[in-house]
């Protein structure tokens, strides 16, 4: 609490600082993650259908949205140690606000886009249902996951700066493994193969968690809302505690 207002005005100057000077300023945040989607729905939704799934529009949009939060969140944290180095060497407060606070940018555009995007999918599905009521734990289960990671990868970028390029080069084939343009049952009928894609793949069940309740108004399996809470406290204990042990020699790192 002591350092909530250092907090707040990291996250501001974060909103502000990346667009600063451009027409559309802080907006940017929410058109870019747009363009992508409407880029990937062209490719994946209109020229090369991936699979029979109805309304799958919107069924590709709600995993897209989960995953830009996810993929833009560690991308931007991986350097931000780096970026706000000055600062660091300067002032001594709490060095996990800093990826904290970019996060969290992440999260407030997250939560813009999958508000929009929610009252069109509710709307035109139907799935006005006592399931929604899920979506606030799963979203704090979403955001703790991803802040957990992201602690990690910008104290080990500090450290080795390979980390955000071979970060940035497995986000690729990442995605295509992620259940965003597919069922992982319709891919294939081996279990094997099936249990890798659902399980062994720790953004899955975020993304079909957070599907479940928006596009099929259903509340997820337990298996699911146990993994991500579990997924949750995991990330975020290992990535503090990966962070703190580090953090002694960062002001000469960075």
């Amino acid at each position: 609490m002591a350092y909530r207002y250092l907090f707040e005005q990291m996250v501001r100057r974060e909103l502000r600082q990346k667009y600063k000077g451009s027409a559309l300023g802080v907006l940017w945040y929410v058109v870019n993650p747009l363009v992508l989607m409407g880029a990937y729905y062209l490719m994946f939704g209109v020229i090369f259908p991936l699979d029979d799934i109805e309304d799958f529009p919107l069924f590709l949009m709600v995993g897209l949205v989960v995953w830009i939060f996810f993929s833009q969140s560690v991308i931007s944290a991986a350097p931000s140690l780096l970026e706000q180095g000055a600062l660091v060497r300067k002032a001594r407060f709490p060095r996990l606000t800093i990826p904290g606070a970019v996060v969290t940018v992440q999260m407030v555009t997250f939560l813009l886009i999958l508000a929009l995007l929610g009252i069109v999918t509710v709307a035109l599905r139907g799935t006005l249902d006592v399931a929604l009521l899920l979506l606030p734990a799963i979203l704090v289960c979403l955001y703790a996951f991803v802040l957990g990671f992201a602690f990690a990868v910008s104290i080990l970028h500090a450290y080795f700066r390979d980390v955000a390029p071979i970060l940035s080069a497995a986000l690729l084939p990442w995605f295509f493994i992620s259940p965003i343009f597919f069922r992982p049952e319709s891919i294939t009928e081996r279990a094997t193969y099936r249990a890798i894609l659902e399980w062994g793949n720790p953004v899955a069940p975020f993304i079909t968690a957070v599907r479940d309740v928006l596009y099929g108004g259903v509340v997820p399996d337990l298996a699911v809302l146990g993994y991500i809470a579990v997924a949750a406290i995991v990330a975020l204990a290992g990535g503090r505690l990966l962070f703190e042990r580090l953090q002694g020699e960062l002001a000469v790192v960075v």
